[in-house]
């Protein structure tokens, strides 16, 4: 009798720990998708090795974000419409790849770079001098890449500089960009975004390929509403290092960070 007993008892643990993992299986699949920043084009407001978690009811559910096919891909059971200046994540409209850069153009929108300043219906979004975003040329991240610098000929464990700037949006969302140099995306024609697709940009804009790059050069073009993933609305933790596992590599002032 002790033994059956006991025998009951393992498989009821089993059962739990089952029934657990498959709740937490749901929960991420309806609610939330984490997230690990592998490349720089969004900094200094997202950095290397950042982890975060999307949130997948903010606009609610898209082609990627319906679970097992039970909510209709045509439309939203709930949410919002995306806003202006929101962090997003999407799948890539070539490479089915996952991105994030921020929302800049709405379905009608007009969009233009002149001179490195953005203009969103012919309204000039503006900038603020924000002193030097200063960083440490080193390998960053499991790939091990090199940032890149405003100040060139860094050499390896220096300073690597970039001029930083707070832009305005139309409507009033304030973040923070980074200048580099002069390049060819920062002067653009206008793009008229679609109905129901949305223009992306990275704010480290001179080390981003988004919405100014057209998909037949593997950029991101215009971005359906059904690509869209979720909003990113704060860092959980961040690591300085190759793998997030390493924690001793944590960079302590990021811990739950609030995505601007």
């Amino acid at each position: 009798m002790a033994a059956a007993e006991k025998k009951d008892g393992i498989l009821e643990t089993v059962k739990t720990i089952v029934y657990a993992l498959l709740i937490a299986g749901i929960f991420r699949t309806l609610f939330f998708q984490p997230f690990w920043i592998p490349s720089g084009s969004m900094k200094d407001t997202l950095l290397v090795g950042d982890f975060l978690f999307v949130n997948k009811m903010a606009y609610g559910y898209s082609q990627y974000s319906c679970p097992f096919s039970i909510c209709p891909i045509s439309g939203r059971i709930f949410g919002s419409e995306p806003d202006r200046g929101d962090v997003v994540v999407f799948r890539h409209p070539v490479t089915g790849s996952d991105f994030i850069k921020r929302l800049i153009g709405l379905p009608g929108d007009r969009v233009q770079v002149k001179g490195g300043v953005l203009f969103i219906n012919d309204e000039e979004a503006k900038q603020e001098p924000a002193g030097k975003f200063v960083e440490t040329f080193e390998q960053q991240g499991p790939m091990g890449s090199l940032p890149q610098c405003e100040n060139g000929g860094v050499g390896l464990g220096g300073d690597c500089e970039k001029s930083r700037y707070r832009e305005t949006l139309p409507g009033g969302v304030s973040h923070d960009i980074l200048n580099i140099r002069e390049s060819r995306l920062d002067d653009t024609p206008v793009y008229t975004v679609p109905a129901g697709e949305y223009f992306f940009m990275g704010d480290n804009r001179d080390n981003s390929t988004d919405s100014r790059v057209s998909q037949n050069a593997m950029g991101v073009g215009f971005v359906p509403f059904a690509n869209l993933i979720g909003r990113a609305d704060r860092v959980v933790f961040s690591s300085a290092g190759k793998s997030m596992l390493f924690f001793w590599t944590w960079r302590s002032d990021r811990f739950f960070k609030a995505i601007d």
